[in-house]
């Protein structure tokens, strides 16, 4: 083979090996929601281990570098947990939970739960490649994950009233918010990542848009936030089960389908990223989307 031929076809051959190690893959699963309870309306509880069992099996068929639960692992609490988190512990790569409000349920010290989910922190980032994708917790200001007198409980307090005031629909016993605090850490990471030219998924229990009372209490501070930093390609959420998507200020915002819904139709999916496209592709329940940045 001539010099000519062959420099071509290495060439061609480096840029495909460049391209398949830029691709990303994320599982995704929000809102199982799993207890060992009966039936009620459309959410089938016992239904969610035979569901987690075939997402995990599905996504570790996908060979995904990673996987994000989304929150709600279990329905009324910790006492339900050990079962569900079986199942995931059969994820072949890892796996990033974050709390939902169901996760709260009956606990007294809403400040370290997160331990028992084996998260690093309530909130926290995780960084692969060109990526940083920053985990919220928009339940640190809540009625059900705060103590009776706490600081956390009196933000919690001020933040309602300002929304009952302003005759906001989110301000409901299941929604939380963050705090002033997390909001500054996730300011530093977007500057960080910003500043290292890293590119920003986030990933909430809460929607934060569109508005349909199911958004985070302190929705609109978070998107102030975001809209500064162009970086942030996305945000994904769960808590509404049926699931949704809009964009604000043209960042996706997408709501993924709850899992726990239905007796037998699933809802988990495979999230591809490169440097130009986000990609879900969904199983059963999930929408695939493919959204370009």
């Amino acid at each position: 083979m001539g010099i000519k031929v062959f420099l071509p076809l290495l060439f061609i051959l480096f840029y495909s090996m460049v391209q398949a190690q830029s691709v990303i893959r994320i599982g995704l699963i929000a809102d199982p929601q799993y207890a060992d309870k009966d039936t009620r309306g459309s959410r089938f509880y016992r239904n969610s281990l035979d569901k987690l069992d075939s997402a995990v099996t599905a996504i570790n068929r996908r060979g995904v570098d990673f996987t994000v639960m989304l929150g709600d692992l279990v329905d009324v609490g910790p006492k339900d947990l050990q079962p569900a988190l079986q199942r995931l512990n059969k994820l072949k790569r890892p796996v990033y939970n974050i709390l939902g409000n169901h996760d709260y349920v009956d606990v007294d010290d809403g400040a370290h739960l997160y331990k028992l989910y084996k998260m690093p922190n309530p909130y926290y980032t995780v960084e692969k490649g060109e990526w940083l994708f920053i985990l919220l917790n928009t339940n640190e200001l809540a009625d059900y994950a705060t103590k009776a007198g706490s600081g956390q409980r009196e933000a919690w307090k001020k933040l309602n009233d300002i929304l009952k005031t302003a005759k906001r629909n989110n301000d409901q016993p299941w929604n939380g918010g963050i705090s002033e605090k997390q909001l500054k850490w996730m300011e530093r990471q977007l500057h960080k990542a910003q500043s290292a030219s890293k590119k920003v998924i986030v990933f909430t229990h809460h929607p934060l848009y569109p508005e349909n009372g199911l958004e985070a209490l302190n929705n609109r501070e978070i998107l102030a936030l975001i809209e500064k930093y162009p970086v942030v390609k996305a945000v994904i959420s769960g808590h509404h089960h049926p699931g949704n998507f809009a964009t604000y200020k043209g960042i996706p915002m997408i709501t993924l389908e709850g899992m726990i819904e239905t007796a037998d139709q699933n809802a988990f999916g495979v999230l591809e990223l490169n440097d130009h496209q986000l990609d879900i592709h969904g199983e059963g329940r999930m929408t695939a989307r493919k959204i370009d940045f």
